[in-house]
């Protein structure tokens, strides 16, 4: 009975043994799932912008909204890095972790499979027989009872340690996988991570870029700003120029059609001079790089070498290239001008009468900012030999 005894204390000693604190970790997976919807969530982000780029380009558009949509490119992507190193972070925790719960799973199980090995052992020693003599050699009905009693709690003790060792080993298992998922998966956001640095390099790269075409542009816009406005002020001193000797003339008896061939009553009735789309109307309006250009008149898109032709009849007093303008056409109507700029030729001479819609001469504009067109304009000359631009829509006819 000693013996019975003491293999009964080693056996509940064994599967006493303090068992590992497991806690109840969340899923792994579901971990890994939450992480890569993060991700995505901000990749789709950023593919929006990228098809937002896209957009861009493929449409006028000023080189600031492509620097703000690069800008905002390279923000997202450095906020998947911060991601991608939060992510990398978390589960090298968790690494370590499963590592430890493994190394002690590990430990566990092979303390329990020696216990299981010592009480096969000694079951394989005792023989088969050994329980019916342990029975038989009660002494009287109640201590058969004890014995059948320790036998039993001693079988269910290595039934327990059975499982146990059972699941440990399933715990060993499910711990490896774990592992070599984690480990797989801190290697791939590794990856990305160098990845998405070098498509941020790429993007500051693109930016620099960009930026190095903006100055140049916004210089040449400058320079093409001030060249306009240079032009305009030297046709408003030529304009005030030919009034001025006008007057003088005038003044000095000299004989001169003074009779105005375009007056109030012709608003919204003068035949076009080119027939074409408008590119662009009077007033303010959109130039390139994100400027402003004050237009004076209004642009007609028509192909190079299309007839131009004179709004009202009037005396041709200037025909001659004229800067930016380029071939440039000036008609005199009595108190007003009507300009035509960016032609490619002239049918006519100063000094020459023309009659409404006469061809003056042929457009041109191949090389301007809006392509092959031309612009016209219409000036009223008030006292003192100011000449006003006046929005020519308001009095060519109305198109139908």
């Amino acid at each position: 009975m000693s013996i019975v005894r003491s293999s009964l204390l080693i056996v509940a000693g064994a599967v006493c043994l303090a068992a590992p604190a497991w806690g109840q970790r969340p899923n792994i997976n579901r971990r890994i799932r939450d992480n890569q919807e993060r991700l995505e969530a901000i990749r789709r982000e950023r593919q929006d912008l990228e098809s937002e780029l896209e957009r861009l380009r493929g449409q006028m558009h000023s080189i600031s909204g492509e620097l703000q949509n690069i800008e905002r490119q390279k923000n997202v992507t450095s906020r998947i890095v911060n991601e991608l190193d939060r992510q990398i972070g978390t589960l090298s925790a968790e690494l370590d972790t499963v590592t430890l719960d493994l190394i002690m799973a590990q430990d566990a199980l092979a303390e329990k499979r020696a216990v299981l090995r010592t009480r096969l052992v000694e079951i394989y020693k005792r023989g088969s027989l050994w329980i019916f003599e342990v029975l038989l050699a009660a002494e009287s009905f109640g201590d058969l009872l004890s014995r059948y009693k320790y036998l039993y709690l001693v079988s269910q003790q290595d039934q327990a340690l059975v499982s146990e060792v059972e699941e440990l080993r399933d715990r060993v298992a499910q711990q490896r996988g774990e592992l070599v998922s984690i480990r797989n998966e801190v290697g791939e956001r590794r990856n990305e991570r160098s990845q998405e640095l070098d498509r941020y390099v790429t993007l500051e790269r693109h930016q620099q870029q960009v930026l190095r075409q903006t100055r140049a542009s916004e210089r040449a816009a400058t320079t093409r700003l001030d060249s306009l406005a240079r032009d305009e002020a030297e046709l408003e001193d030529v304009i005030a120029t030919l009034e001025r000797e006008r007057r003088r003339a005038l003044a000095s008896g000299a004989r001169m059609p003074t009779e105005s061939t375009i007056s109030d009553a012709d608003l919204g009735s003068l035949v076009w001079p080119a027939d074409g789309e408008i590119l662009y109307r009077f007033g303010p309006g959109p130039g390139p790089d994100n400027t402003q250009i004050p237009y004076k008149g209004i642009g007609i898109g028509v192909p190079v070498n299309t007839p131009v032709r004179a709004v009202a009849a009037g005396t041709i007093e200037f025909a001659n290239p004229w800067g930016t303008y380029g071939p440039t056409i000036m008609v005199h109507h009595g108190g007003f001008y009507t300009l035509y700029l960016y032609l490619s030729r002239f049918e006519v001479q100063p000094g020459q009468w023309v009659e409404a819609g006469d061809i003056i001469g042929r457009s041109g504009g191949a090389n301007s900012d809006h392509g092959p067109h031309i612009e016209f304009q219409i000036r009223q000359v008030r006292p003192g030999g100011t000449a006003i631009a006046l929005d020519p829509e308001n009095w060519l006819s109305k198109r139908r």
